[in-house]
């Protein structure tokens, strides 16, 4: 790809507007230093030198997309408690909008606290509470969608796993998108059983798609494009999905776009440092729809959500990836 293309796909997506609908969670960073061992238990002391929160899971997504977009909102579900007090605080300062995530006061909000020391992860806090959506909120959501679909250029369902993104919210949202010719992209959690037939693009990472396959998994095999057991995972999940693009992250070994006709184009990754690899996935669907919605083709796409996570995965903490690096990016590659 071009300079002069990046360019013109970004000029785009500076006047669209992006939906993401899933599991919202706060991530907190916990930093320190390890100086001794617990007289306790052999682990780590850690003294704690600092504190980051950022928006996580769905809100990661729309804050990633938020760097390039006219604008963004998010549907899931908070609680009446400190830390969707947090999120909620955290999305209103990057200016996403929220007016129709639902709040529930018996729901605590998802928190992910991940301890940090001499730039290793320690250990990882989850408190979270697995519900489903009930049929009330999914005809909430459905009206919210539909009321502001008209303004919507992309729908991006980000699914962790936590249960918000039932498959009947999905399905209802799925036809209302279709139905208006809007970019529908998903995240997916192979675990939590949805039918993705009416989205554009699905974007799971190697093990996923394995999982969601029903193949036993097997060791990468490079080059991916001749990795036999990758490329029958991928012809099943587009029988299976009926979905028009299929594009699996594979780590250090970039990505592997399948088209429903068939053709495949391996994406070698651009990373040159990892330092934490949270978030890098939401960025890699974030980009890939706003790409999407701006008239790219699903290899170009590809290319910019390769470039894009391999920025943020060179970053501690959440991080997103603004225009002047994504550029950068590519200016790295001496690309005219």
């Amino acid at each position: 790809m071009t300079k002069k293309r990046l360019q013109a796909i970004l000029t785009l997506a500076a006047s669209k507007r992006v939906l993401v609908i899933g599991d919202l969670m706060l991530d907190e960073f916990v930093w320190g230093k390890v100086g001794r061992i617990s007289p306790e238990a052999p682990v780590p002391v850690v003294e704690v030198t600092g504190e980051s929160f950022y928006p996580g899971g769905a809100a990661n997504v729309a804050r990633n997309l938020r760097e390039f977009v006219r604008g963004t909102s998010v549907i899931g579900m908070i609680g009446s408690d400190q830390g969707g007090r947090q999120l909620r605080g955290l999305l209103e300062k990057e200016r996403i909008e929220m007016a129709d995530a639902i709040e529930d006061s018996s729901y605590r909000t998802i928190v992910k606290t991940r301890i940090i020391a001499r730039q290793q992860q320690v250990v990882r806090v989850d408190r979270e509470q697995l519900r489903g959506s009930s049929a009330e909120q999914i005809a909430l959501v459905s009206k919210s969608v539909e009321r502001q679909l008209s303004d919507v250029d992309a729908i991006v369902f980000e699914d962790y796993g936590k249960g918000f993104l039932a498959a009947d919210l999905v399905a209802q949202v799925s036809r209302l998108a279709r139905a208006a010719g809007k970019i529908v992209t998903a995240d997916p959690n192979p675990r939590h059983r949805i039918d993705w037939r009416n989205v554009t693009a699905v974007k799971p990472n190697r093990s996923e798609a394995f999982l969601a396959a029903g193949v036993p998994w097997s060791d990468p095999v490079d080059p991916p494009d001749q990795d036999a057991a990758l490329l029958e995972v991928g012809r099943l999940l587009l029988e299976k999905w009926d979905t028009k693009y299929l594009l699996i992250t594979l780590g250090e070994q970039g990505m592997l776009l399948f088209e429903g006709d068939g053709v495949r184009h391996h994406i070698p990754t651009k990373a040159r440092q990892v330092f934490d690899v949270s978030g890098a996935g939401d960025t890699a669907i974030a980009l890939f729809t706003m790409a999407l919605c701006c008239d790219a083709s699903a290899r170009e796409a590809a290319e910019i959500a390769n470039h894009a996570s391999a920025v943020v995965v060179g970053k501690l903490g959440t991080a997103t990836v603004t225009r002047e690096e994504l550029i950068a990016s590519f200016d790295g590659d001496g690309i005219g």
